[in-house]
């Protein structure tokens, strides 16, 4: 038989008194009511709900109360005192995410916060209605992985390798703010629209995750070490041009949990292609818990063993392939062309690119940019507003054609642009390079034209094998 269950909510007016909500382990009978009592302002003062509620209630509540709250059995603890502070969110991708109170100062800021409101996908939303996701779940997903990663190395190859409690939780700090600095609309706010207000300008979101990680930090007071901070910065970097000189690191192989320069396995892709997969409705056939059970570290790099070949393989085919069904598709193409126009046409009375100089006024920028075009009345931005108009009625701009350049010319092959375009109309057919947009895709496996796979080391034997070249 099916019960429901009544809770009531009591917001006392008295200040200080926080009671912890009951586990309740039996059936529920009917009627039954469970108030929550709530805190209207910190500090908190934690009492169990046996002494909030009384001797009254403890004893018509009794049977249903378990103290013995039961974790995950792959979360490591460092001390059972982190039970009560630490914080569990249900991941619709990993499950069980517990947040230590360390990475909550960070969580818990409007900086951070802000990650809720800039969308993984950007406007794909618009053709995969359920990619609505956000970098904030994605963010907590690389957290978790990253901590799972470090923690079965340490569990393996712990006092070999020398992973101490510093590692871990630089590891996982880098993978909880990883994207702190990312801008809003996906990728393309840094690669299509930046690049035309600000020319020559190699602004980078991870460049500006170190600078928000150090805002952060200053502006909330978070008892952090120096050194901390500066191995996180160092991890985030780790795959950008702005990464440090690889001899100068100890530990190399921890750099590659979260963002790894060298083959680009990590675990930020493990998060982002197993969401955006389940989001957009589409099959995922790669298995990063497999590569998670298999890592190893040998010569200071993340090892697999050879039998991963393909797994490894699958990885990178469905990124790529999640690129041409998602990332790239004509319609979410054609909305992020409209947009970026809309930006430009704004950037000149809202200052957009201005923002991205000062941590202190970048957070404040997101998606919900497009609401404060939408609504505002100046007409300085009526541009704007009707290019964002048209995107509501789905009058876009429309897809014309596209070339796939063989690889065989791709070593001579340059840039098509809008003039290229315009140039080459015959039979008296009148175009203006302002009603064509050219827009350049290269779709490979993360290594340009290389293989990734012939950086990727095996354990075979318990010895070390490059892996076969046979897939490209």
């Amino acid at each position: 038989m099916n019960h429901k269950t009544v809770s009531n909510k009591t917001y006392p007016r008295k200040k200080g008194i926080f009671a912890e909500p009951t586990l309740l382990t039996a059936p529920f009978p009917h009627n039954l009511h469970i108030p929550f009592l709530y805190s209207r302002s910190p500090p908190y003062q934690i009492l169990s709900t046996n002494n909030a509620l009384g001797s009254a209630e403890r004893g018509r509540m009794g049977a249903f109360c378990d103290d013995d709250l039961a974790f995950s059995s792959n979360y490591n603890f460092g001390c059972s005192q982190d039970l009560r502070f630490s914080k569990h969110v249900h991941d619709n991708v990993h499950g069980n995410i517990y947040l230590d109170p360390i990475f909550l100062k960070f969580v818990d800021t409007e900086q951070f916060q802000r990650l809720r409101d800039l969308k993984q996908l950007g406007m794909a939303h618009m053709v995969y209605p359920g990619a609505v996701h956000s970098r904030f779940e994605h963010s907590l997903g690389v957290y978790w992985l990253a901590g799972e990663a470090v923690h079965r190395l340490k569990a393996q190859q712990g006092l070999e390798l020398g992973i101490d409690r510093f590692d871990v939780q630089t590891v996982k700090l880098a993978g909880l703010l990883h994207d702190i600095g990312h801008g809003p609309f996906s990728h393309m706010f840094e690669r299509d629209f930046l690049p035309k207000v600000l020319k020559g300008s190699e602004w980078s979101h991870e460049q500006m995750s170190t600078e928000m990680i150090n805002h952060i930090v200053d502006e909330h007071h978070i008892d952090i070490d120096v050194d901390t901070v500066r191995r996180v910065n160092e991890m985030i970097l780790a795959s950008s041009k702005y990464s440090s000189a690889k001899s100068s690191r100890e530990k190399h192989f921890l750099y590659d949990i979260v963002a790894n320069g060298r083959n680009g396995i990590d675990v930020d892709k493990f998060d982002y292609i197993a969401r955006d997969c389940r989001a957009c409705g589409l099959g995922c056939n790669f298995q990063f818990q497999r590569l998670m059970e298999n890592m190893r570290v040998m010569g200071d790099e993340i090892c697999y063993r050879a039998k991963e070949y393909l797994t490894i393989h699958k990885l990178f085919a469905t990124r790529a392939d999640l690129y041409r069904t998602v990332y790239t598709h004509a319609k979410v193409k054609a909305i992020e062309l409209m947009l970026v126009d809309a930006l430009l046409s704004a950037n000149g009375y809202l200052q957009i690119a201005s923002h991205i100089q000062d941590p202190s006024q970048y957070w404040k920028l997101d998606d919900t940019i497009i609401k404060t075009i939408e609504t505002a009345p100046n007409e300085e931005l009526k541009e704007s507003r009707d290019l964002i108009l048209r995107i509501r009625r789905r009058d876009l701009y429309q897809f014309c054609n596209e070339y796939a350049v063989p690889k065989d010319k791709l070593e001579n092959y340059k840039e098509v642009t809008a003039q290229d375009i315009v140039c080459s109309q015959k039979n008296g057919v009148t175009i203006r390079e302002e009603d064509v947009v050219v827009n350049n895709v290269q779709i490979d496996l993360t290594r340009g034209r290389h293989n990734p796979l012939e950086r990727c080391l095996s354990i075979l034997n318990e010895s070390t094998h490059p892996f076969p070249h046979a897939l490209s």
